[in-house]
């Protein structure tokens, strides 16, 4: 237990600084703008909801607030990367600063957005199996994940966004997000059960 413990934290951190990552950059998919982490971000709801099978719920607030310390530093440090002088004598170039410096705003929105909406998915899903119950595995990720998903992407698309582009746009980038963390969740629902239950 303490190995799957460990690997799911692994992955959940991972999938929270790669989607930190891909918020960077804008994409537009099918006419509907949003932001490229939405692709992962939806997978840490469910590696949130198997964690707290094995961890239970105290470990994995400790989770959620690592991963935002994690995210803060991976960003700090590739500012600090950007600011330093390129060897083009090596085949470096200044473009790396350009792709990967962190835009301050649209980093702090995330890392806000995430903590916010993991710590409700949490008590949500500490609600549902202490007080409904325990059945029905797939219900307890869909139910946390239909408060936890809205409420991220309106937190992360407004305070990234609201002022700095037309507020169409960023609706358009909110319901783009909610549709694309919906389809997300239900893909990766089925994972819940890789994991038995060991702690509430």
């Amino acid at each position: 237990m303490f190995l799957s413990g460990l690997l799911i934290s692994i992955s959940y951190i991972a999938a929270q600084m790669l989607s930190d990552i891909g918020s960077l950059q804008i994409v537009n998919v099918f006419g509907v703008s949003l932001d490229a982490g939405t692709f992962i971000y939806p997978i840490t709801f469910t590696l949130r909801d198997m964690a707290h099978k094995v961890l239970g719920k105290k470990m994995v607030r400790i989770l959620i607030i690592s991963a935002a310390v994690v995210n803060i530093i991976m960003a700090f440090y590739f500012w600090l990367v950007s600011l330093m002088q390129p060897d083009t004598a090596a085949g470096s170039s200044g473009n790396w600063g350009s792709v990967l410096a962190p835009v301050w705003r649209i980093t702090g929105a995330s890392i806000i957005a995430e903590v916010v909406s993991e710590l409700m998915d949490t008590e949500i899903y500490h609600i549902w199996i202490t007080r409904i119950t325990t059945r029905f595995q797939w219900m307890r990720v869909l139910v946390s994940n239909v408060f936890s998903v809205p409420l991220d992407s309106f937190i992360f698309s407004f305070l990234a966004f609201m002022g700095q582009m037309p507020t169409y746009v960023v609706w358009q980038i909110f319901w783009g997000n909610v549709l694309v963390k919906g389809i997300v969740t239900i893909i990766s629902m089925p994972m819940i059960y890789l994991v038995k239950d060991k702690a509430a």
